[in-house]
């Protein structure tokens, strides 16, 4: 690509996308790069810098499938439009999948995965390290070359972070191993430098033992080279074996992740590439980045780094020694950047669930349950094809019993709603349980399946295709990489802020939603939501206080004593009063309801709303 991308400008993420496909040699995708639907001459120049290029191709964002105008780019859309991945993490994970499968001698690319193949796995919604590679530094980096021109531009809070990442020690799932085998490198290279001193031998570099930090980058290129561990033949002597673990030295970082080259340190490295050319170009006041720096040296002597690099035109801006980069802004790394703290507020913390309800009740609040529209309702699942009912398929019979009457409940209000035309979203939808059924039944609605889980959804797409289904669509992505508009949102048992998430996008698109709501216990502020979220609650609890009450919202499985269960329903009603009155400030009109009959779930609130 190098003559071909040098004129071109492109979003980080797409930078990212197509330096990994550079990396891998993929070439089982056909590569389209979304225009504005107004060409302009700038637009019309690259495309005739690429026409010569079969590889890669133009199209404007009108003509794009419909799916993946609902979702943001980069994305990746299989032949028969029905099945979409997006987000840039989502579809570099896939890349790699599909490269693999093309040629499964190349297990190299696996391990880009990282340990257990979790590498950018978890969702920026939940995963701070995820955000900040996947979404923070890229969008950091692009406003930083918007003005990069001026001298008295700060290095984006974002990158400091990612050099204070750098600074921390290691760890990894064989570290103990590893730090007790520096020790042992410590101890001979301490033995050669006496017998050095008492010997006066002038030994050459070459000849001396590897510097202890070479142990973390031996280790590290040894996983690359897909090698044994070069330290690992040889048994610890006792007096090594017997040290505390706290009392090893730490690793070192090699790579963004600790000692392995991964999937993190190819979205980062086209991102701080660019940051430093922009620093060197303009001759910014930048903070000189040690650890940053050396990183980036570090990952360019990757084998396979080299080739990608020339072909997207990324060049070494550090031939030159590294202080020819400014050295004169005095921000201080360590300082720069911290994550935000949960500052409760100045009310005198009680403990335990029933201190905290009875402040709630002093000031008039108390779980407020609507009574259910339609208790009775039910499917006739005998009826239904083995593929849309999960009595068919592998669960227990109590299980399926109780996944059913679930069902009946979120089917039931759905229905209610739903008008021909519509478009419904299953939110975390796993495999397809409600959006499948809602797909069989409604056929004049367009029903959109959302999850992380790419298994889950092929599972869900295999349903639908033996049911014969066309009005079911196909999403793999994190819930923030969905931005289409509906008029219904559900979702079955939502875990902790995934409820909070489904019901924001709700509002923001105006469309009713049915929720259950799940996993309160991993309720807490995030960088979008702050508990509790209402008015009438924040008058009167602290955060900690709500956390209490999130926290024994979880205590309602059936094996629990009775008592013990009715705080648990009082704390999930409380918790869910809170969303619902924060909701009606949207002009929503919400209830929360039990589902019928109770026994199906110990999770068994509804949360619907409807816009006024």
């Amino acid at each position: 690509f190098k003559e071909k991308m040098k004129n071109c400008i492109y979003p980080l993420h797409t930078s990212i996308s197509l330096f990994l496909l550079a990396y891998c040699d993929c070439k089982i995708f056909r590569i389209f790069l979304v225009t504005p639907n107004e060409i302009t001459s700038d637009i019309q120049q690259t495309e005739e810098i690429l026409s010569k290029n079969p590889e890669i191709s133009f199209i404007k964002r009108s003509e794009i499938p419909v799916m993946v105008q609902s979702c943001c780019l980069p994305a990746v859309v299989e032949k028969n439009g029905r099945f979409c991945r997006a987000g840039l993490a989502v579809v570099l994970r896939y890349i790699i999948q599909k490269t693999y499968e093309a040629d499964p001698s190349n297990k190299g690319i696996l391990e880009l995965l990282g340990f257990k193949r979790t590498c950018l796995k978890a969702c920026a919604e939940v995963s701070e390290w995820t955000r900040l590679c996947e979404i923070s530094i890229p969008l950091a980096v692009e406003n930083f070359l918007k003005v990069s021109h001026n001298p008295h531009q700060n290095i984006p809070k974002e990158i400091l972070l990612f050099e204070n990442k750098l600074g921390e020690p290691v760890r990894v799932h064989n570290d103990d191993k590893i730090r007790r085998q520096k020790v042992q490198q410590q101890k001979m290279l301490d033995k050669t430098a006496r017998t050095d001193i008492s010997s006066k031998e002038d030994r050459t570099v070459e000849n001396q033992e590897p510097g202890s930090a070479d142990l973390e980058l031996r280790t590290a290129f040894s996983k690359l080279t897909l090698q044994k561990m070069p330290l690992a033949t040889n048994r610890e002597p006792s007096h090594i074996r017997k040290i505390k673990t706290s009392e090893l030295p730490p690793l070192e970082h090699i790579f963004a992740e600790g000692l392995y080259f991964t999937l993190t340190d190819i979205v980062l490295l086209p991102c701080i590439h660019h940051f430093l050319a922009a620093c060197k170009k303009h001759q910014n006041n930048i903070l000189q980045l040690p650890l940053i720096l050396s990183w980036y040296r570090r990952v360019l002597e990757v084998p396979g780094i080299k080739q990608a690099t020339v072909k997207c035109n990324i060049k070494n801006i550090l031939n030159c020694q590294s202080h020819s980069l400014p050295n004169v802004c005095q921000q201080n790394t360590s300082t720069a950047f911290k994550e935000p703290e949960n500052i409760p507020e100045e009310i005198q913390f009680i403990g335990g669930p029933r201190p905290t309800i009875t402040k709630l009740m002093e000031k008039g609040i108390e779980a407020i349950f609507s009574p259910h529209p339609c208790p009775k309702w039910t499917l006739d699942w005998d009826s239904l094809p083995a593929a849309v009912n999960p009595g068919k398929g592998k669960m227990s019979a109590d299980r399926a019993l109780r996944k059913q009457q679930q069902l009946n409940n979120l089917i039931a209000l759905v229905t209610k709603l739903a008008k021909p035309g519509d478009v419904i979203v299953d939110f975390c939808s796993g495999g397809g349980h409600v959006g499948i059924v809602l797909g069989y039944i409604l056929p004049l609605c367009q029903v959109i399946l959302v999850e992380n889980k790419e298994q889950s959804l092929i599972c869900a797409e295999k349903r639908s295709d033996e049911l014969g289904l066309h009005n079911i669509w196909f999403i793999q992505a994190n819930m923030d990489n969905f931005k289409g508009s509906f008029n219904i949102g559900v979702a079955l048992h939502a875990c902790g802020v995934a409820t909070d998430m489904v019901i924001e996008h709700c509002i923001k698109v105006g469309a009713a939603f049915v929720v259950s709501p799940c996993c309160y216990g991993f309720i807490q502020n995030t960088s979008k939501f702050a508990f509790p979220q209402s008015h009438q609650f924040k008058k009167v609890l602290s955060y900690k206080e709500h956390m209490i009450l999130c926290r024994f919202a979880d205590q309602t499985a059936v094996q629990l004593p009775p008592e013990r269960r009715q705080i648990g329903k009082q704390c999930m009603g409380l918790v869910d009063l809170d969303r619902a009155w924060s909701v009606e400030r949207s002009n929503y009109s919400v209830q929360v309801i039990t589902m019928e009959p109770q026994s199906c779930s110990p999770k068994n609130n509804l949360i619907t709303g409807i816009p006024v």
